[in-house]
């Protein structure tokens, strides 16, 4: 009996290393994964593993700093034996980089996320994260197993934007300089946009709404949806007040920097009328509806726009208390004015500063790019923006069928 119990002892002791050993690699692996490459890949066998310093950082290339790097072995394993300290949790971004870009271990490749070479993932102390991807395209096929809260709102997030972009491919007209064509763009670019923003406001994850904010624009662009930034500065600041990113993210939201906001009045700018006036925007505008359009003489859409569009509107509903105030981009006088009556557009007011790019009240309203427009209520306030086309023509139709 006493034979049979060291036997037993020896087993428990045995088991006891076994868990020991098992429970320490887990210790010493916090992130680690498989990536299939093929043999005549032109990707390094290496990833990276990033963190943005800061909120703006995040999906931006060459600014992240690199924690670390982990070997992708000959049958595509990899392992980071420790990540930093993080109480709370901290956004990463894995990477992997081709051979002919070796020296940039940070460079994030946002074009196409059919070739992202990065993902976004969130790690808290304690965690243990596998994934599996392929190098080829390592953000689409990039899955985590048994993904925590954050990481699943991540690869939700993910899909959204993949799918979103499909459908930008699938919409987007050949680039050309046609005027449909580049206002087929701009409608393509704001409807992948959108799903983007959709989650954002959807997610309950702070960490994954900041990505989806920074992935709604990678160049940090939003002159044409200032609304959306703002609503979600607000909504984060009253959460998480203290947060380094949300602090940053609010500054990026100051409505002092950002274009005219729906629910504006709009400034009451003395406006160099083409008659020789000066009048103020507030004397101009209609009893009930008004367009403030930003436009000017070489610009293509714009021009599309008086003519297929706001003449008509001009006609149906002028007579009802509708107005026009052209504001245009243009230095000289002489081709403003003869564009104004080419497109049948002297049917209303035209102002303009005469000073192209520096136009005074571009400046005021913020604004970096045409065509734009406002529409403004009997008071001045904003109550749409940027609508163009038919879309514009319906929310003047419904406008005064309510009425």
């Amino acid at each position: 009996m006493r034979h049979l119990s060291m036997q037993l002892k020896f087993k428990i002791l045995m088991l006891f290393l076994l868990i020991t050993m098992f429970l320490g690699c887990d210790k010493t692996s916090p992130l680690s994964g498989t990536i299939t490459m093929n043999p005549q890949s032109d990707w390094l066998p290496m990833v990276y593993l990033i963190e943005p310093k800061n909120w703006n950082d995040v999906a931006s290339s060459f600014v992240g700093n690199v924690i670390d790097s982990a070997k992708i072995d000959s049958d595509g394993h990899f392992t980071f034996s420790k990540m930093p300290s993080a109480t709370e949790p901290r956004l990463f971004e894995l990477v992997m980089q081709k051979k002919e870009t070796p020296h940039y271990p940070n460079r994030l490749e946002n074009d196409d996320p059919n070739l992202s070479n990065y993902c976004p993932l969130v790690y808290k102390n304690g965690e243990s994260i596998v994934i599996k991807t392929d190098a080829a395209h390592f953000q689409r096929q990039f899955v985590i197993e048994k993904p925590s809260a954050d990481n699943e709102a991540i690869l939700k997030l993910r899909d959204i934007r993949q799918k979103a972009y499909d459908t930008f491919l699938a919409s987007k007209q050949q680039e050309t300089h046609d005027e449909a064509a580049l206002l087929d763009a701009e409608k393509a670019l704001l409807s992948f946009q959108q799903a983007i923003m959709q989650f954002a406001t959807e997610t309950t994850q702070l960490l994954p709404a900041l990505t989806a904010i920074r992935w709604v624009s990678i160049e940090g662009n939003y002159e044409r949806i200032p609304e959306f930034i703002v609503t979600q500065a607000e909504r984060w600041k009253t959460t998480t007040p203290e947060n380094l990113w949300v602090k940053q993210l609010n500054q990026k939201a100051d409505r002092k920097i950002l274009p005219v906001l729906i629910g504006d009045i709009i400034p009451n700018y003395s406006l160099p009328m083409l008659s020789g006036d000066t009048l103020t925007l507030q004397e101009l505008l209609g009893k009930r509806l008004t367009i403030l359009d930003l436009w000017a003489s070489w610009c293509a859409p714009c021009r599309k726009e008086n003519r297929l569009f706001l003449v008509p509107i001009w006609d149906k509903y002028h007579d009802k208390g509708f107005q026009i105030i052209g504001y245009a981009l243009d230095a000289s006088v002489q081709t403003w004015s003869n564009a104004i009556k080419k497109d049948g557009a002297d049917r209303w007011h035209h102002a303009s500063d005469l000073q192209g790019d520096n136009a005074a009240l571009f400046k005021q309203l913020r604004l970096t790019s045409i065509p734009a427009n406002f529409i403004l209520d009997e008071n001045g306030k904003v109550l749409a923006k940027n609508l163009h086309g038919e879309l514009l023509t319906k929310f003047v139709d419904d406008f005064f069928r309510r009425q």
